[in-house]
């Protein structure tokens, strides 16, 4: 038989990537293979964070340390595995990895500091410091061009010997400023320049090295933050932004109100990606944000996504307006118990997004009507979430809503999930259900119903179109089995 040749050796098996189980018998195969698999299977972290690889990897990694670090670690009363002083391993495997995670890193730390049974004091918080010093030192001196890093540690990384080639790559950051402060950002500033995404996590205030790594960024393209309690102002960090507008096009932001000024928004003139999330109370905060919601021009959206107290949908909809049409997902939430304008959001996407695939909204018992619009107009519309408002409005609209999806909804829809305030009849749910006949509703989901409005009756219905194949899945099949 003909010996294929290296290249097809390593198509073949980056094809069982996911299969570890095949990836491991491909070693025991020849000396060859094992060289070619190796590589493959560490470059996958998922596999080392398994529980059951867990303390080999860890001690794989402790028998890399040089014999300085062992040295250094024995004179501060820190004991490794005795199987770390074995023979040296056969490959250097710290090189192999693509990626530098603190998961990894804490794991080490735990398995030899709580095998000792060192209490968590102050010898052991000096202990665990140098433990991880030694550990970061070695993978950062033997990893090249990794591409992420999540940044949980107070260590200076980006002076440690080899930071050059390891971070100089690096295309998706993670920084927790509780940890890390900003003169190691100014240091990693001097490495980093060609950050992808950027995530920060537990911002409350200006931070000086954090603006000089974002302004000195070629190609930020995704920009994520978590605020924290406000500190201070953070209009130097909001400038920053509005410098990286022509180029990020998803941003995410985490309880921001109140905290930065959202002017960035009128700057970022091709983002396609926006969720914000904020349970902020403060009215005036909150006015702020509606208002440079309002004049923001994002022709390019099409990911939208908006859990806020006291929510807008006036603006929201002159948002959507001022779009190109490319808007495939839209999901609005608020803490509100009343919503206004519910409509004229409900319109704008109707006329405005045509291909949207994916909503969930608000409605009231008034807004049938531009339901109406909305599945006869948007016809590439596969999940739909209603959240039903304002009961004590009109509570005997199930039926109506029930039947303007059944006569006018496109065969794409196939997810459905609306809210138990109002009434259906079985009537409606029978019809509804059987003009998926011939096609599969795979999801259909009723949620904050209140006792007594879905009764056994309806789970019947819905079972007896499960059974059938019609609908392939919904959370009333076993209501009441």
């Amino acid at each position: 038989m003909e010996k294929l040749n290296v290249d097809c050796l390593v198509l073949i098996f980056n094809e069982l990537r996911e299969s570890k189980k095949s990836l491991y018998s491909c070693i025991l195969v020849n000396r060859e293979w094992c060289h070619l698999v190796v590589p493959i299977l560490w470059s996958n972290y998922q596999y080392i964070l398994r529980e059951k690889s867990r303390k080999k990897f860890s001690n794989t990694i402790l028998s890399c340390l040089p014999t300085s670090s062992k040295q250094l670690l024995f004179d501060n009363a820190i004991s490794l595995p005795s199987t770390v002083f074995s023979k040296p391993p056969t490959f250097n495997y710290v090189s192999l990895c693509k990626f530098l995670r603190v998961e990894i890193i804490d794991n080490i730390i735990r398995v030899v500091l709580l095998k000792q049974g060192i209490s968590k004091n102050i010898d052991y918080l000096q202990k665990r410091e140098l433990l991880e010093q030694e550990i970061y030192k070695l993978f950062i001196s033997q990893c090249k061009n990794i591409k992420e890093l999540i940044w949980r540690t107070s260590q200076h990384l980006a002076l440690f010997p080899g930071a050059l080639t390891c971070f100089s790559q690096l295309y998706s950051l993670n920084i927790d400023l509780h940890y890390v402060n900003s003169d190691n950002l100014y240091e990693m500033a001097q490495i980093c320049k060609n950050l992808g995404e950027l995530v920060i996590d537990n911002c409350s205030q200006d931070n000086p090295g954090l603006i000089f790594l974002i302004d000195i960024q070629r190609n930020l393209k995704s920009v994520s933050f978590n605020f924290l309690i406000k500190k201070g102002t953070c209009e130097g960090l909001s400038n920053a932004i509005a410098r990286k507008g022509c180029a990020i096009n998803n941003l995410s932001l985490d309880n921001s109100i109140d905290i930065i000024s959202h002017s960035f928004l009128t700057s970022l003139i091709n983002l396609k990606y926006l969720t914000i999330y904020d349970d902020c109370e403060s009215i005036e905060g909150i006015k702020e944000f509606h208002k440079f919601l309002a004049n923001s021009r994002l022709p390019n959206l099409q990911f939208l996504s908006i859990e806020i107290d006291l929510l807008c949908f006036k603006e929201l909809a002159t948002l959507i307006e001022n779009t190109k049409g490319n808007i495939s997902c839209i999901s609005v939430y608020t803490y509100n118990k009343s919503v206004e304008s519910t409509g004229m959001l409900l319109k704008a996407i109707y006329n405005h997004c045509p291909k949207i695939e994916n909503l969930a909204t608000y409605i009231v018992p008034s807004d049938l009507i531009y339901v109406k619009s909305l599945v006869m107009n948007c016809r590439n519309l596969i999940n739909l979430s209603l959240i039903l408002k304002n009961l004590n409005e009109d509570g005997d609209v199930g039926d109506e809503l029930l039947d303007i999806l059944t006569k006018f909804s496109s065969k794409y829809l196939a997810h459905i999930r609306i809210s138990g305030v109002w009434n259906y009849s079985i009537d409606a749910f029978e019809k509804y259900f059987e003009s998926y006949r011939g096609r599969k509703l795979f999801s259909f989901y009723i949620y904050e119903y209140p006792k007594g409005s879905i009764t056994t009756e309806h789970a019947k219905i819905v079972r007896k179109y499960f059974n059938e194949g019609i609908i392939v899945n919904s959370n009333l099949k076993y209501l009441f089995n």
